[in-house]
């Protein structure tokens, strides 16, 4: 075991903020985890980094950071239509993605260039451009702390929501994810209609359709509008999109006619939070070295020295601010450590 005692954790998140963990442990095997539990000399308290894309270091973390290095992509099984793939949890998620559109998988096409690791796929259910992971995970396998064995959980047993799993409830700190196997179609079933994806392809001057066209049109829309975290410290979109009724909507819609809304349900519409927040003004505002990016308001920044508690201050006066405006209980998509 490489233990680490009272380790920066700065290089390690995408917010590059600067916190100390008690221990930091890599973990590029999984018959590591098997003896991590049997070891009574390690911290009990255990938390498990990946990418360090979707997490806000408010404090220094106490007992054991495992840090997620396993890698590893392989066939599992495959039929006339589809491709059964098996990837460690560490794999860069991006590199995937690539690699999937390489043998011709189709299915995770629209999520190219989301940060983080595969591991993070099932439990964020991470989504873009009218695809969410869900769609394409057949089964996610982990090491279960209290069981001290691997278990393997069906895509109906992850209970999949809106950026939400059951990792991030009953399974929450109870399961060290080791891979995840995803169900990718021979045959492409292309998704172009959501956000900008057609006028981007129209901008690229595509004539033959391909799922490499929409994930290079995909980077291409993130790249200009989302920030780069080796850049600018961030974590991507800090906030997930409300939910809320028809009439809710028709009520605000009185005051702001060109409310955007995507239908949910007959009952329910969903808002974009990052229109919510810069109509309350907070689009490129900035305090010291904590700010909202200029091009895209769902985005909190570090601009340097920013803490974890400055930043999570800022998103709790945009919470509020919604709230007061548009009666909108808006939700943090970000963990919080």
């Amino acid at each position: 075991m490489q233990l680490q005692k009272n380790i920066s954790l700065k290089p390690y998140n995408t917010f590059g903020i600067d916190v100390p963990a008690e221990y930091l442990l890599p973990v590029d095997d999984t018959d590591l985890l098997a003896q991590i539990s049997e070891d009574a000399s390690l911290p009990q308290r255990r938390h498990v980094l990946g990418g360090g894309s979707n997490i806000l270091l408010t404090k220094p973390v106490e007992g054991l950071v495992l840090q997620n290095r396993l890698k590893g992509i392989s066939v599992d099984r495959e039929d006339k239509e589809h491709v059964w793939v098996k990837v460690s949890s560490g794999e860069i998620w991006h590199s995937f993605v690539l690699h999937a559109i390489e043998n011709h998988w189709a299915g995770i096409e629209n999520l190219a260039l989301i940060p983080g690791t595969v591991g993070a796929a099932p439990m964020q259910n991470i989504g873009a451009y009218g695809v969410e992971a869900r769609e394409t995970i057949d089964s996610v396998a982990g090491w279960h702390w209290e069981e001290k064995e691997f278990v393997t959980y069906s895509s109906a047993a992850c209970r999949f929501g809106y950026r939400d799993s059951i990792f991030k409830h009953e399974l929450r700190d109870k399961l060290f994810i080791s891979s995840v196997t995803f169900r990718l179609n021979k045959k492409p079933n292309y998704n172009t209609s959501y956000g900008a994806i057609e006028q981007e392809l129209q901008k690229m001057g595509v004539q033959e359709l391909s799922i490499k066209a929409i994930a290079d049109a995909v980077i291409s829309i993130r790249s200009s509008k989302l920030p780069d975290p080796k850049q600018i410290g961030n974590a991507g979109s800090f906030f997930k999109n409300p939910t809320i009724t028809i009439e809710h909507f028709e009520l605000l819609q009185t005051n702001y006619p060109h409310i955007p809304s995507y239908p949910v349900s007959e009952t329910m519409v969903k808002i974009p939070a990052g229109w919510l927040i810069e109509q309350c003004g907070w689009k490129g505002y900035r305090r010291d070295d904590t700010g909202v990016h200029e091009k895209q308001a769902l985005v909190l920044v570090n601009y340097g020295k920013a803490t974890g508690a400055e930043i999570w201050n800022l998103s709790g006066e945009i919470l509020r601010s919604v709230m007061e405006r548009f009666g909108i209980e808006l939700e943090r998509e970000v963990q919080v450590w």
